[in-house]
């Protein structure tokens, strides 16, 4: 199954980044990017330094024996295999190791495969899968067993049954807490206990500060390791908002131009795949992806695939696609060697992208 575009996604324009976009627009080909086809390999893209060298076919498989619809998203083991979830039902997840070669293959009950979370408990591995499709989320060891399975939050009386439940991400929170984003259902984050029994939610759908528009992604923001707090995507809103970890909003990242997918965190840098940026008509605009880095103060420091960060009198501009090199990015992972593995959705059947870090 394809990723779910929310018909707010198509229709709503803030206004904040329509007067950043007002001169911006007259300088890019709002055309071509519609029709362009990605680029060989080898091609050196991102800026300062961030820079990176393509890599297409890294991931490239026999796809009739390990087929693909869309690569969602990856994260990488204690091990260093890089973990892979799809919405082909024949094999859900694909492990790489670095090199690019498959080591393992499994998973055939999520065919709307989208969010992967890995939690480290102690030294013993799990995975969360979020399946919007079945409207379900999934705790599984690194073979595949499922070991727990949350439902639609009307079983728990969070929701009316009439209630749209299409979770797209988890974040597990330091004492296990599971925290679900409902980013293609009814825009709420939902906390669990680690055994899965429902504790509250907050946010919503809406343009408020504590509110969601395609609440697409969340993640648990360590950087300072004396409060943590919870970093969760409103991709309409072209932002990160930031929570207390018991729901409380501090404060808005907000990225012009970049339709972000989940917050990715590497040491102190944040990375996204961006799914769309903005152009024509100040709408998305198809097959515009790129990817942002964020350095530990929150600010834009390279979007490979995409047009330079530029910021005046401290505020930043609107952002796009500069190099069809990607079409929409839904996530990226980050090694050791601080290579980015590029997840594309809607991307011709794509495997995963990897770009190596060249400065």
């Amino acid at each position: 199954m394809s990723e779910k575009i929310p018909r707010r996604e198509f229709t709503k324009i803030t206004a904040v980044a329509a007067a950043a976009v007002t001169t911006a627009v007259l300088t890019f080909k709002p055309f071509y990017i519609l029709h362009a086809k990605p680029k060989a390999d080898e091609e050196i893209i991102g800026h300062g330094s961030h820079r990176y060298k393509v890599h297409q076919t890294w991931g490239n498989l026999d796809s009739s024996k390990f087929p693909i619809n869309n690569c969602h998203e990856m994260v990488q083991d204690s091990k260093g295999r890089l973990i892979m979830v799809g919405d082909e039902v024949k094999n859900n997840i694909l492990i790489y190791d670095r090199s690019g070669k498959l080591t393992e293959s499994w998973g055939h009950e999520f065919p709307g495969g989208h969010g992967l979370t890995l939690w480290n408990a102690n030294g013993e591995e799990f995975l969360f899968i979020c399946d919007p499709n079945i409207g379900k989320v999934f705790k599984t060891d690194l073979k595949g067993k499922i070991l727990l399975t949350i439902e639609h939050p009307s079983k728990v009386g969070a929701y009316k049954e009439a209630d749209a439940f299409k979770p797209t991400e988890t974040a597990i929170g330091p004492d296990g807490t599971i925290y679900i984003a409902d980013g293609y259902g009814s825009q709420w984050i939902l906390r669990y206990t680690p055994k899965g029994e429902f504790i509250d939610k907050f946010g919503g759908p809406g343009d408020g500060d504590e509110q969601f528009s395609t609440a697409h992604g969340i993640a648990i923001d360590t950087r300072n390791k004396a409060n943590p707090t919870l970093l969760i995507t409103s991709r309409v809103h072209n932002a990160f908002k930031r929570f207390t970890l018991d729901g409380k909003y501090i404060s808005t990242i907000f990225l012009p131009g970049a339709f972000v997918c989940r917050p990715v965190f590497d040491d102190d840098t944040l990375y996204a795949g961006v799914c769309w940026s903005r152009l024509r008509y100040l709408n998305q605009t198809p097959n515009s992806g790129f990817v942002t880095i964020l350095d530990k103060n929150n600010k834009v420091i390279s979007n490979p695939g995409g047009t330079k960060p530029e910021y005046r009198n401290g505020e930043l501009q609107i952002m796009v696609q500069d190099k069809p090199i990607f079409m929409h990015c839904h996530d990226v992972c980050i090694d050791e060697d601080k290579n980015i593995y590029v997840c594309q959705w809607n991307a011709k059947k794509t495997y995963p992208v990897k770009l190596e870090r060249v400065s």
